[in-house]
């Protein structure tokens, strides 16, 4: 396919300096949906809050931008894309620093929200940029190279959260982002382009705010539920009540308003559709990996914040070496063959970890993790190809809208409903050990004599973590299962055409 011939694509004086800035914008969000989670009890002392309220920065954040995704497609019609992604950097800039001065837990989630807000649209404008501003034939190549940000955020935030906060403080982990933000900035007046305004789009109003409630009842109903005991609280089950009616009610209406939030289009298309169950489904591994690892090795093994950074970077290094060699064999191999061969290879290395214990050495930790890496590197970018190899050019923005808010949705999903596993395990696993220290059991060393108040803690405290430890390989092993198990759905992607010519890189088009 020519550049000419391919309708869509809207030529830039310096395309790869846009692809370049995209990706710092996109590396950017991702990078603050997770570095906060070191930081969190540094964060507890400061601000003076209780463990389960300092919960709510990361909470905040997640449901900023769960809320403002979906309305990036309009905006971006009615503000141009420049302007709004201009805007949302220097929203974005300025919530980071009055993250970094805020001298109280009111303070901090407020512009933590802000921060989630701003930051809601850049990766959907950024996705939809790189494939408008290259030719149909470049985007496996273009898209493979910006989900490096997508995947490196999440990866390299823990590890840069813990070097900062060990190095000066956990204000800086909002602080970094100032120089990012004022590069950003630079890179969008130049290289975006300014294009028409359409400010006949009109906006649903009533539609924004039923999928605003249902998301948000649904993020707090995820956040709150572990330590609110599930459905046997009445504010879970008000939230639950909420988000199911909500989105109900926005579904009807959007099958039956004349311009709806929402443009039912999308769910016309097949690779689309699928995309958008894949996404959520990795998401909800990905980040709940993410999120566990790091609590495993610090609260179970004791390694230090900043060593835990460090064992986790290789990861994201494998990842990038991943991404450019999917750039060099989309088009060449078939996308459902490299997704299903980078989810088989995750799920194994998953597996691997379930097979840990509490004196598993930093090397195994640091292999597994380059698997994952690498592994994870053939599912996204091939992933967000063929998702959006169908789409119309028109849906192209609000596609990428709704890709996003699944990978959130998914991501939150996963970590809530897993940490809620590691809870229940853990409880039942002390149960069940507790009962096997008796007086007839092995003479116990002296530190854990029960007939002492010292000891019997003591003792308490290695029981716990010894099931906490079950409990983790346990959910490590679900976490495999769910990747394995999700492997057919890459099948169900339209195949997609070969590419005839002499071009690298094959058309994304669908049979």
């Amino acid at each position: 396919m020519s550049a000419a011939a391919d309708a869509d694509y809207v030529p830039t004086k310096h395309p790869w300096l846009l692809l370049c800035t995209m990706m710092l914008t996109t590396v950017m969000v991702a990078l603050d949906s997770t570095i906060a989670n070191v930081v969190l009890p540094h964060m507890q002392g400061s601000l003076s809050a209780a463990q389960d309220q300092i919960a709510w920065v990361l909470t905040s954040y997640i449901v900023a931008t769960a809320i403002f995704i979906p309305p990036t497609a309009y905006l971006a019609a009615r503000l141009g894309r420049q302007r709004m992604l201009a805007g949302c950097v220097a929203g974005f800039l300025a919530a980071s620093m009055l993250c970094g001065t805020a001298t109280s837990l009111t303070e901090m989630v407020a512009y933590r929200f802000l921060q989630g807000a701003f930051g809601a649209g850049m990766a959907p404008l950024g996705q939809a940029l790189v494939m408008d501003s290259f030719p149909r034939e470049k985007h496996g190549q273009v898209l493979s190279l910006w989900g490096v940000g997508a995947m490196l955020g999440p990866i390299l935030g823990p590890t840069l959260g813990g070097y900062l906060t060990e190095a000066l403080n956990w204000r800086w982990v909002f602080y970094i982002n100032v120089p990012i933000c004022v590069v950003a900035l630079l890179g969008i007046w130049k290289t975006v382009p300014q294009l028409k305004t359409r400010r006949d789009v009109p906006f649903d109003m009533f539609g924004f705010a039923l999928l605003s409630l249902a998301l948000g009842a649904v993020q707090l109903m995820l956040d709150r539920g572990h330590s609110q005991n599930w459905f046997s609280s009445m504010e879970i089950v008000i939230e639950a009540t909420v988000a199911g009616l909500c989105f109900y009610l926005f579904l009807v209406h959007m099958f039956t308003a004349r311009a709806p939030f929402i443009e039912p289009r999308l769910f016309k298309d097949r690779n689309l559709v699928v995309g958008l169950v894949l996404i959520a489904v990795v998401s909800m591994v990905m980040m709940a990996q993410m999120a566990l690892l790091p609590s495993f090795l610090q609260q179970l093994m004791h390694i230090p914040v900043d060593t835990v950074g460090m064992m986790l970077m290789p990861r994201g290094l494998a990842s990038m070496i991943g991404m450019v060699v999917t750039a060099r064999l989309i088009g060449r191999v078939d996308q459902r063959a490299m997704m299903i061969c980078g989810m088989v290879g995750f799920g194994l290395s998953t597996y691997e970890m379930s097979t840990i214990n509490l004196y598993v050495d930093n090397f195994t930790i640091v292999r597994i993790g380059l698997m994952q890496g690498f592994s994870m590197a053939f599912v996204v970018s091939p992933l967000s190809i063929a998702a959006f190899s169908t789409l119309a050019p028109d849906l192209r923005t609000e596609g990428a809208s709704m890709f996003a808010l699944m990978r959130n949705i998914g991501g939150s999903v996963g970590v809530s409903v897993l940490f809620t596993r590691v809870a229940q395990v853990t409880q039942a696993e002390h149960a069940r050990l507790g009962e096997s220290v008796t007086a007839f059991s092995d003479p116990l060393p002296p530190a854990w004599q029960w007939d002492t108040i010292a000891g019997a803690m003591s003792l308490d405290g290695e029981i716990v973590r010894q099931a906490a430890s079950i409990a983790y390989v346990h959910t490590f092993l679900m976490m495999a299962m769910l990747a394995l198990l999700a492997v057919p759905l890459c099948l169900l992607f339209r195949r997609p055409a070969r590419q005839t010519g002499a071009q690298p890189l094959g058309s994304l088009v669908a049979e």
